[in-house]
């Protein structure tokens, strides 16, 4: 069993020993410190937290143990069931709540959950604030709520429709342009709940053409939901044999977004930021961000439009932090991310599909040739599972030292900057792995620097 404790939520694996798995007694104790926490953080305040789920099979159990922690402490909640990571995020300010809890494991596979907790802006917490609950975990003296302060509860089945709303009100989606276009369109929602949210996105953006691949909301994952090529081949084939424009992918949670060409090939979760950068640099000056492991064609892009590119650490808060700091248009990252702070700040599959199709048939480009319009730089990417005892920080302290003769950021983990390229090796946040990132302007350099790295962190293992 794993449990998991990051700046990205309180994420295990259902069941097992407390302390060792995500268990009924984690979630209680996780949902009280992060009750305290918001409690601290608005004195005096009437609470309100604001929370929903993807399909996975666990999400009702964690839910109702969620929500009668949160009774208990006397916070009010507004439950929006099954629902996304981005819709949840948006209900947080919405209902002005001093919080969210978003009740996914996002890509992990089905015997994962997490609770991914929400600031009152609707945004990660950041890991100052994630220590605080923590620190509040471990605390002995939790006081729940007499039967007279119990909080309320209320079930709000619109938000998805909402989040809907607003992202067609905004001026850069043309959803004239995108029903003239009279597109075809493959989804792979991986039975989550993208299936209630990407196809009703779709047909109001007058989408008539919809080809759905697990789209019903089970939880019962097809294949692992991740959207990486790898997992990806059956949706690739069936946009080929319908002979669809495009097909889109989402995660459980839809803050990822994957595209497949209308040849049946892989866009490049690392390029869907760069595409969507691309129309919303055209039509607004400006910075963009990503984090240390994307690709460089972001940074390359962003210059020729004149604006500036910065690099953030990994995780949704850094990259939100950084973005505010350098007033970015248009920021994510390189794992099919995409954060347009005109919306919200955060990763929102949704307004990336909106956005991208405008920018598609705007530019009067089948999806291949969009993507045609961008450098190759070829990514790498690798992971090694970590044993118990393992130290991270020595075995990276030592690898930094193996390459002080190049450039290095260790900002996150360590980055290494080669002549022919970069590898950017760090902890997951979401996995017990060491995550191995390279690029280069060719596919062989690319698995080349990874291998070398993999080699090094193995016999320092």
């Amino acid at each position: 069993m794993t449990l998991i404790t990051s700046i990205s939520g309180i994420r295990g694996t259902i069941g097992g020993i407390p302390g060792e798995g995500l268990t009924p007694l984690d979630i209680v104790r996780f949902t009280t410190a992060f009750a305290g926490f918001i409690s601290q953080a608005h004195p005096g305040q009437r609470l309100k937290v604001v929370i929903g789920r993807d399909a996975r099979v666990s999400g009702p159990m964690v839910s109702h143990l969620v929500t009668g922690t949160l009774l208990g402490k006397g916070v009010d909640v507004v439950d929006v069931g099954l629902s996304t990571t981005p819709t949840v995020e948006m209900m947080v300010t919405h209902f002005s709540a001093q919080g969210g809890i978003i009740i996914t494991a996002s890509h992990n596979p089905g015997q994962w959950n997490a609770l991914k907790l929400l600031n009152h802006k609707g945004e990660f917490l950041s890991a100052v604030d994630g220590q605080k609950i923590l620190e509040l975990s471990e605390s002995p003296g939790n006081v729940y709520s007499e039967v007279q302060q119990l909080g309320s509860y209320s079930f709000f089945q619109d938000a998805i429709d909402l989040h809907i709303a607003k992202i067609l009100e905004l001026p850069l989606v043309d959803v004239e342009a995108i029903r003239s276009a009279n597109l075809t369109v493959a989804v792979d929602a991986v039975n989550s709940t993208g299936g209630i949210s990407v196809l009703p996105l779709l047909g109001r953006l007058g989408v008539q053409n919809i080809i759905p691949l697990y789209c019903e909301p089970t939880g019962h994952f097809p294949h692992n939901p991740e959207p990486l090529p790898a997992n990806l081949t059956e949706i690739a084939s069936l946009v080929r044999e319908k002979k669809a424009h495009l097909g889109f992918v989402v995660d459980p949670d839809v803050d990822r977004l994957a595209i497949i060409t209308e040849k049946g090939e892989m866009f490049g979760e690392e390029y869907t930021l760069v595409a969507v950068a691309d129309y919303i640099l055209k039509n607004k000056a400006g910075n963009t961000v990503s984090n240390l492991s994307s690709t460089r064609a972001l940074q390359d892009l962003t210059e020729s439009y004149g604006g500036s590119y910065f690099a953030s650490a990994v995780g949704e808060v850094n990259v939100v932090e950084m973005m505010k700091k350098h007033h970015a248009v248009i920021g994510g990252e390189g794992n099919g991310g995409v954060i347009y702070p005109d919306l919200h700040y955060g990763r929102d599959a949704l307004a990336g599909i909106a956005l991208f199709l405008t920018h598609m048939v705007k530019s009067g480009l089948k999806c291949s040739e969009v993507r045609s319009l961008y450098p190759d730089f070829y990514i790498s990417k690798n992971k090694i599972e970590l044993k118990q005892g393992i130290n991270v920080d020595s075995i990276l302290g030592k690898i930094s030292e193996r390459y002080a003769e190049y450039p290095l950021n260790k900002a996150d983990g360590i980055r290494i900057d080669f002549p022919e390229g970069w590898v950017h090796l760090r902890k997951s946040n979401t996995e017990p792995i060491i995550r191995i990132y390279s690029e280069s302007g060719n596919e062989e350099t690319a698995v080349s620097l990874a291998g070398k790295l993999l080699k090094d962190i193995n016999n320092l293992m």
